[in-house]
């Protein structure tokens, strides 16, 4: 069972574990991390933007043009950044770590 590490805008750590085939937002609202995914992983927001740590982020497969669309309207946007939803756990994937950014833009309550 692959697991992720997520590290909270404040700092804090938590590891949990995930199913092959859950996306990092699924994983991450089951176990109460601050991933809000709006439009519920559909990519038609940016409330489930991760930073993906450096190392792990050369390991995923490029974002697709939209989700870059998407990801430009994302607050504090870094060059490792992706939407969570995109992000689809294996094996591969085991020990991924990403960070939280210091918030997020709804532009579906807009």
């Amino acid at each position: 069972m692959p697991k992720i590490t997520f590290i909270e805008a404040d700092g804090a750590r938590q590891e949990i574990d995930a199913a092959d085939g859950d996306t990092i937002l699924d994983v991450g609202q089951r176990h109460g991390i601050d991933l809000e995914g709006a439009c519920e992983g559909g990519m038609a927001c940016s409330t489930c933007h991760v930073i993906v740590h450096e190392d792990w982020f050369l390991k995923l497969d490029p974002p697709s043009e939209e989700e870059e669309d998407m990801l430009d309207m994302a607050y504090d946007l870094t060059k490792t950044s992706r939407l969570g939803c995109q992000i689809t756990m294996s094996a591969a994937l085991d020990g991924i770590v990403v960070s939280l950014p210091r918030g997020h833009h709804n532009l579906l309550d807009d």
